[in-house]
């Protein structure tokens, strides 16, 4: 069990996840919204790690995060796209992107990632041209 604070971020200094168990979990919540679930399983000041579900054909639109992000596909397959060009991030496949990088994501098949993000300090996201997501 967790303890987080009114933002959400986690109190614990370590967390555990069976990912298996968060994806069936993710199932027994369909349908989703635009064919996508996200979980934020572990929040803290500089880190993310969120468990997104995509059902076939989904697709995450173009965003950028504003911090280093790698994407470890548990299930199914994806294609990530940067600056117009496919990458395949099939099963067991771990795709990394720096940050600020704008990028769309399209699942082929029903897949789940877990998605890390590497968030910057309150002070270089200050210095940032651009904020949040879908920016």
């Amino acid at each position: 069990m967790s303890t987080f604070l009114d933002d959400g971020t986690m109190v614990d200094k370590m967390a555990q996840f069976n990912l298996s168990d968060e994806v069936a979990d993710a199932e027994r919540h369909r349908p989703w919204p635009a064919g996508l679930f996200a979980k934020t399983l572990f929040k803290k000041h500089d880190f993310r790690a969120v468990l997104i579900c995509m059902q076939n054909s989904a697709r995450m639109k173009e965003h950028h995060a504003d911090g280093t992000i790698s994407i470890h596909v548990i299930r199914g397959h994806l294609c990530v796209w940067v600056n117009g060009h496919p990458h395949e991030v099939p099963l067991g496949s771990l795709f990394t992107l720096a940050a600020s990088i704008r990028h769309n994501v399209d699942a082929i098949g029903d897949s789940a990632f877990l998605l890390t993000i590497s968030w910057p300090s309150d002070q270089e996201l200050a210095s940032m041209k651009h904020r949040g997501y879908g920016s």
